[in-house]
């Protein structure tokens, strides 16, 4: 599995996760990714909810997650 982490609060959230994956099954491997710096204080729930009022996210998200949210959120 791959996880994105923004924070050390999000690295024991997902740690909690990857050990109770690896007793559900031993064969499961997760990597964690660090976000960058501008991204750090961004979290998926503020885009949506922003992009739910139809609110310009462009600096909040990379090109290609923003073509995505605009082809979902277009159709509401």
């Amino acid at each position: 599995m791959v996880r994105g982490l923004r924070s050390t609060t999000d690295f024991e959230y997902e740690y909690s996760i990857a050990a109770v994956n690896r007793v559900l099954a031993r064969d499961i491997d997760t990597v964690f990714f660090m976000t960058r710096g501008e991204y750090s204080h961004i979290s998926s729930n503020m885009v949506k909810e922003i992009a739910g009022y139809h609110g310009d996210v462009s600096a909040l998200v990379p090109r290609f997650v923003l073509k995505k949210i605009q082809q979902k959120y277009q159709k509401r």
